[in-house]
């Protein structure tokens, strides 16, 4: 099953912290879904942590093992809709919509999107064992 992954859970991955380790490694060969408004984040922190010649090593990287998801001007209104009803990041929005847009649970361990009451896409805690 395919799935559609957030900055938090590559990071996570990245990171080596389980439980999302496990999760995303179990879901890595069906190359997962990612919109780059997330990758961009994750680029930045790498970028911020580590220098960018590890930023660039590991964009490299992540492009051929997900699936980036370029978002249109629908869905960067509907990122923005979400944004006006939730107090969440922008980039968690491009998360959701684009999970919802591919009809993708999302999988994050980020508590302000697990705490959405009404979440576009469905979602899997990657807290939680």
């Amino acid at each position: 099953m395919s799935v559609c992954l957030d900055s938090w859970a590559v990071l996570a991955w990245l990171d080596g912290e389980e439980p999302a380790l496990s999760r995303v490694e179990d879901v890595i060969a069906s190359r997962p879904v990612i919109s780059w408004v997330n990758l961009v984040e994750v680029y930045y922190r790498l970028e911020r942590d580590h220098g960018r010649d590890v930023a660039d090593e590991t964009l490299a990287a992540l492009r051929a093992s997900l699936a980036p998801d370029l978002p249109g001007t629908a869905r960067m209104i509907e990122a923005g809709r979400l944004k006006a009803r939730a107090p969440i990041a922008l980039a968690d929005c491009f998360a959701a919509v684009t999970a919802a847009a591919h009809g993708l649970v999302l999988l994050t361990g980020d508590p302000e999107l697990l705490e959405i009451a009404d979440a576009p896409c469905g979602l899997e805690d990657l807290r939680a064992p």
